[in-house]
């Protein structure tokens, strides 16, 4: 079988990677294609995936956003019709979506949050839905999937980090400070369709431990505005990486995670880290599995931000499932039998 994978957002690389392991020890093709945004390329290269750079980012405005979804779905489209694809697979990749169906090639998309309102186009155009078992069955029906999702166990993020196994000296070896409080922060998805407005909180948090001469604060930019706007604060204890680094080893010997939200916060949670959300949306169902775990905090108001907690992390112990890769991958081979 011929399998198309579309990775359009950086997570996404990391997610995948089990999964494409997986289907090529099962003797399957990959055909991958990748959308130039968030450092999604990089990852892919880094991480030896072949592929096939697609498209680029809209910017923030929903009507460009909306324009370069389009523009990128008649790429796909193009590129798609000299391959023979048995199926098409992404993480919610609207642009995926459209070219499959206009290619007839049968789609099955994967999604954690029940708040994305252009879930509308991907669960309506998928053969298969496949979400956590979390994830609320009004949302199923609210976006017409009911007869054609499957639930996985687990949280997406244990797919692909059950197999981690830590670099012991990773802090050191890109440059930390061995003596501070490691504080690994994400601005909010300013550019995202659910997130689409400006948190103070962030700035605030931020403010509040570039001030502690104890920590040492690695910020991690979704775009270049973000870091410019940092680097003219002139913070002496923020260091903005001037390349990707190993996320899943940054984030285990974090000391802690403040993020404006997404992926990052779940791979923290996962992995042991103390993990702060600020996200200002409305939260998944899988963050709230998390804070009732007690592996999440939300900060909402600024009285929440006092409650963050400045201390070493000396108790890691992560979530893991190593059943949850083949479970995943048998529900998008049955997506193609199910067209």
């Amino acid at each position: 079988m011929k399998i198309w994978i579309d990775l359009a957002n950086s997570p996404q690389v990391l997610f995948f990677r089990p999964i494409i392991d997986e289907m090529q020890r099962r003797g399957h093709e990959l055909f991958i294609t990748s959308r130039p945004f968030a450092q999604t390329t990089q990852l892919a290269d880094q991480f030896g995936l072949q592929h096939t750079p697609v498209g680029r980012h809209g910017g923030k405005r929903i009507a460009a956003i909306a324009f370069r979804v389009v523009e990128r779905s008649w790429l796909l489209a193009r590129i798609a019709r000299h391959h023979s694809l048995d199926i098409a697979v992404s993480h919610n990749s609207y642009a995926q979506a459209l070219a499959a169906r206009a290619t007839g090639v049968p789609f099955v998309t994967l999604m954690d949050y029940e708040h994305q309102p252009a879930n509308h186009v991907c669960f309506r155009l998928a053969d298969r839905v496949m979400v956590p078992r979390c994830f609320p069955e009004s949302a199923i029906r609210k976006f017409g999937a009911i007869g054609k999702t499957v639930w996985y166990t687990g949280l997406k993020e244990q797919i692909y980090l059950s197999g981690f196994r830590p670099q012991p000296d990773y802090l050191a070896s890109i440059g930390v400070p061995q003596d501070r409080v490691v504080v690994v922060m994400r601005p909010p998805g300013d550019w995202g369709l659910y997130h689409n407005f400006h948190n103070p909180l962030f700035d605030r948090v931020l403010d509040r431990m570039a001030s502690d001469a104890s920590v040492f604060v690695i910020l991690l930019p979704r775009v270049a505005a973000q870091a410019e706007s940092v680097r003219l604060r002139h913070y002496a204890n923020v260091w903005i990486p001037p390349t990707a680094l190993d996320g899943p080893n940054l984030l285990y010997h974090a000391d802690l995670v403040i993020s404006g939200g997404g992926t990052m916060n779940r791979e923290a949670a996962v992995l042991g880290a103390p993990t702060y959300s600020l996200f200002k949306g409305a939260l998944a169902a899988v963050d709230k599995f998390l804070i009732d775990a007690g592996r999440m905090a939300h900060v909402a108001t600024e009285e929440d931000v006092a409650q963050i907690r400045l201390t070493r992390n000396t108790s890691r112990q992560p979530m893991s499932d190593g059943s949850l890769v083949g479970e995943v991958v048998d529900g998008i081979l049955e997506g193609r039998r199910s067209h």
